[in-house]
């Protein structure tokens, strides 16, 4: 929120592309008319990214959060028009399969289309040459048919909200270098240009490639890399001749060679991933009138490399044969951005209030994320869940200019790739480990990475104990980044003991003699509770979203130690502490291991001269205590239903933390599992993951953590909007495959009465129950009812459940 009454705040937005424009739209649409729009180069084509894109919108991706931002751009653009004309042409898309394992992947994306609300549907290669008759059918298995994607007018679309905004109030200079960005007191104060400064109470960085110039200049470091890309336009086409209209025919995408094209009018466009990434450094950019003087049309359009273009011509001419008896009249490389994850920057900084970041965001989705952007500024939360762009979200492991480089030019090669959801990059690895890395290589770990963390799935030392396991057979694609080895972790968490490395779970430490009252204000549940005491607790915004769930245990009057999921917990946290009151992360410096299963105290006992029996130490409570010579937090929590502990040390003792663990252990039977096993356990006992199961999105009761809210305990963050609501129309659902050989992975649709009415968001084999065990926002449905879920084309019946689904009386934990 901007803090300044009525008044309507001073907004600079820094950049005139289509994001710049778009957002300039809606603040203004929103009452916040007091906008100024700052670019370098020219208007109505600055210079930049909008300025040459080819304006290719495909809604569908695997992420909700991008499609919501896809969609909004399609119906906004559709609404304008300039001169008569649109700025979106709706001719719909089409993505070609010459490959079974292509064919697969569109069958996949079918299923995200259903699941996000997007219409499409799989034809067959007949279809495909209907569809577009230029193309060879006997190279093509099949295809997906998008009818509502189409073509962006990019630069029409920011002339019509440029001059909407313009008549709200918003006023638009170009030629305006930017020089500076003021500051005072931590927040931003003005915009610095060649010609003059503005005042500003929030400043927003919408500069595209030049992002991290413009963040440099306010001591923001913007994790984008920009990269350039192929773009050819072929000479006139007969097939085409005496074509009216700019584009009849769908965009089209031949992802098996890297390849999109679209029509312009009589000619073909084609643009290219296929080459070799070409990184920019955006600080070596011309402006406007250097790049003209260098014989360039603009910034943002390097000359065409022909030795890069050569293998991708030679695939377009056997895709279209009509192309092999002409050539390309004209192309460049144009420079568009890159972050190390493939999404959008978005957000305020933690470093410099009221600096916003905007970046990243290509024209598919630019609509939609100044609309999220505007929410957010105006409202204090976007109106879809976001946290996927959040620019808090990347470690500071992750933010070196050559992790950037290196993970965002991976990007650029993988653009049209068939990815394994658990798939891993490549490099920079390893990055972060924990202290019982060595042990876990020794035991033969199988690593893969989240948030620069090497994290074991499954150990090849518990092969042996995986022979003669009677688990039904899986897919090829089920079967990538998966062992039998998890379900033989699994059975001995259920029946033994087993250590599990959570060291890259985020912890949190708030002191201070104001600590009570700021947590217990900010979180859903009761803290209240004396020393020892550990609370699982929510934080919610102003509607109730679920912005995170915590664990809050209470190690002294005024010292807490809180297990939280990402750098936005520690920004929210941070933003809203009064003085005296501390927040630190103390991830890196420590580590955790989970002790957990029935032989569990039986193996930590005898190391301490504690009580942790289940009368000296109950559930949910916590113990400053030492195992051996370590010093440990430990607190009897258990994420996988079974007896245990979590047991915190500093890094510098981990190492001997796990030897002495792994020593006591071996008469018990102990052994190491990975998160592989771990899911699946979770899942059994319907343990949420926030950010997957569950977001901003959702209320506490629509996600089944309603326990964790006390409307009774006093006021607290999202109180007043949880009164509001009335009983939930959808619940994060149970499901159980009904076929015991049937698994499916996350994010496939979910058919009620033969139509789509939700998607699975987490799922896992369970090990100890027999069946594939999946949840999903579903309206509400009774115990016992019936649904499908699509995997790769195909329904497998499931059923709705009671949840907890093992041990529903928790008495494995409570004992």
């Amino acid at each position: 929120m901007s803090g300044h009454g009525s008044v309507a705040p001073r907004v600079v937005v820094v950049g005139a592309g289509i994001v710049g424009c778009s957002l300039a739209d809606e603040l203004t649409a929103r009452g916040w008319t007091d906008v100024t729009v700052l670019e370098q180069g020219p208007l109505p084509a600055p210079g930049g990214s909008t300025s040459h894109a080819p304006g290719l919108v495909f809604q569908t991706s695997p992420s909700k959060t991008l499609t919501d931002f896809a969609r909004y751009t399609v119906e906004k653009f559709g609404s304008l028009r300039v001169d008569g004309v649109s700025c979106f042409n709706r001719v719909g898309g089409l993505e070609l399969a010459t490959t079974p394992e292509r064919l697969a992947e569109l069958h996949r994306r079918a299923g995200y289309a259903a699941s996000w609300g997007v219409r499409g549907e799989i034809v067959g290669a007949a279809r495909c040459k209907e569809l577009w008759p230029l193309i060879d059918e006997s190279v093509v298995l099949g295809g997906f048919h998008t009818p509502d994607d189409g073509l962006a007018r990019a630069l029409l679309a920011a002339r019509a909200q440029r001059e909407r905004a313009a008549s709200r109030g918003a006023r638009f200079l170009d030629r305006h270098t930017v020089t500076g960005i003021d500051k005072e007191a931590g927040r931003v104060t003005a915009v610095v240009t060649d010609r003059g400064v503005f005042p500003a109470d929030h400043v927003v960085s919408a500069a595209g490639f030049w992002g991290p110039v413009i963040g440099r200049m306010a001591g923001i470091d913007v994790p984008l890399q920009p990269l350039a890309h192929q773009y050819a336009r072929t000479r006139p086409l007969p097939e085409l001749a005496g074509a009216e209209t700019e584009a009849s025919r769908p965009i089209l995408r031949f992802q098996d060679r890297d390849l999109y094209f679209r029509e312009h009018t009589d000619r073909i466009g084609i643009g290219s991933y296929a080459h070799r990434p070409l990184p920019v450094d955006p600080f070596a950019v011309l402006g406007y009138d250097e790049a003209r003087a260098n014989d360039l049309e603009m910034p943002s359009s390097f000359p065409f490399t022909e030795e890069d273009w050569a293998p991708s011509w030679d695939d377009c001419r056997r895709l279209l044969p009509a192309l092999r008896g002409s050539a390309i009249e004209e192309g460049f490389n144009g420079v568009f951005s890159f972050t190390p994850d493939g999404m959008p920057v978005l957000g305020e900084s933690r470093a410099l209030r009221g600096f916003w970041l905007a970046e990243a965001v290509w024209v598919t989705h630019s609509a939609g994320v100044a609309k999220a952007v505007a929410e957010w500024m105006v409202d204090g939360r976007p109106g879809v869940d976001a946290h996927e762009c959040d620019l808090t979200r990347f470690e500071d492991a992750q933010r070196s200019p050559s992790y950037i480089r290196e993970r965002g030019s991976q990007q650029f090669a993988e653009v049209y790739d068939v990815l394994h959801p658990l798939q891993p990059m490549d490099r920079p690895r390893p990055l972060r480990v924990s202290p019982f890395h060595a042990r876990q290589r020794e035991l033969g770990a199988y690593f893969l990475e989240g948030g620069g963390w090497e994290r074991p799935h499954w150990y090849e030392a518990n092969a042996p104990l995986a022979a003669g396991l009677n688990l039904p057979a899986r897919d090829a694609w089920s079967a990538r980044y998966w062992s039998p080895i998890a379900a033989a972790e699994a059975r001995a968490t259920r029946e033994k003991v087993a250590l599990y490395d959570m060291t890259p779970l985020r912890r949190l430490e708030v002191t201070g003699p104001g600590a009570l009252d700021f947590l217990h204000g900010m979180t859903t549940n009761n803290l209240r509770k004396k020393p020892g005491a550990v609370t699982y607790t929510l934080l919610l915004d102003g509607t109730g979203g679920i912005r995170s769930d915590l664990t809050v245990a209470r190690l002294g009057p005024d010292r807490f130690q809180v297990g939280a999921n990402s750098p936005a917990d520690l920004d929210r946290l941070t933003r809203h502490a009064p003085d005296g009151v501390h927040i630190r992360d103390i991830t890196s410096g420590t580590c955790c291991v989970g002790v957990w299963g029935p032989l569990a105290r039986a193996l930590v006992q005898p190391l301490t001269r504690d009580d942790f029996s289940h009368e000296g130490f109950g559930y949910f409570r916590a113990k400053e205590t030492y195992l051996g010579h370590v010093p440990v937090t430990a607190m009897r929590l258990s994420y996988v239903g079974e007896l245990g502990w979590e047991l915190y040390t500093s890094a510098d003792l981990g190492l001997r933390l796990w030897d002495t663990l792994w020593e006591a252990g071996r008469e018990h039977g102990v052994i190491a599992a990975g998160r592989s096993a771990f899911n699946s356990l979770r899942l059994e006992k319907g343990y949420r993951a926030w950010g997957v199961d569950m977001t901003d999105e959702h209320d506490p009761y629509e996600a089944g953590v309603g326990f964790a809210v006390r409307l009774d305990k006093g006021d607290f963050t999202g109180m007043g909007a949880l009164r509001a609501k009335g009983e939930p129309t959808r619940r994060l659902t149970p499901l159980l495959l009904d076929d015991p050989s049937s698994v499916v992975l996350g994010k496939e649709p979910v058919y009620v009465g033969g139509s789509p009415a939700g998607y699975v968001t987490s799922a896992a084999y369970g090990y100890s129950v027999g069946r594939c065990v999946a949840y999903a926002w579903l309206p509400v449905l009774p115990v016992g009812a019936g649904v499908s879920v699509e995997y790769f084309g195909e329904k497998v019946g499931a059923t709705v459940v009671s949840e907890p689904i093992f041990d529903p009386e928790m008495a494995r934990i409570r004992c």
